[in-house]
């Protein structure tokens, strides 16, 4: 019974990394991965808290990290929506030649 297969990445409240930004690296890695799509909302804070043991504050604050890198917009009353990420050789395929 392998502990990483099929389970969530645990955060690690020991380190000197705050949690708040472990758990914004955990949702990063779910949006880099595909797992959470663009234009589809992410876990509530509520959620999120529960999900991963942490305080509401902590999950308000990862997404807070999440808005200040881009990965993510808040529209009041809705809640958070992963942004499109643009690729980065898609300017390159615009690109006349020659």
């Amino acid at each position: 019974m392998s502990d990483t297969e099929g389970s969530k990445p645990s955060l690690d409240p020991m380190s000197a990394r705050p949690l708040y930004m472990q758990l914004a690296d955990v949702i990063a890695g779910k949006i880099a991965s595909g797992e959470l799509a663009p234009d589809r909302p992410i876990p509530s804070e509520n959620h999120l808290a529960d999900e991963y043991g942490v305080a509401r504050l902590t999950a308000r604050r990862a997404a807070q990290e999440l808005r200040e890198r881009g990965l993510i917009v808040t529209v009041r009353g809705k809640g958070s929506f992963v942004v499109e990420q643009p690729v980065g050789n898609a300017s390159e395929e615009s690109e006349p030649n020659g």
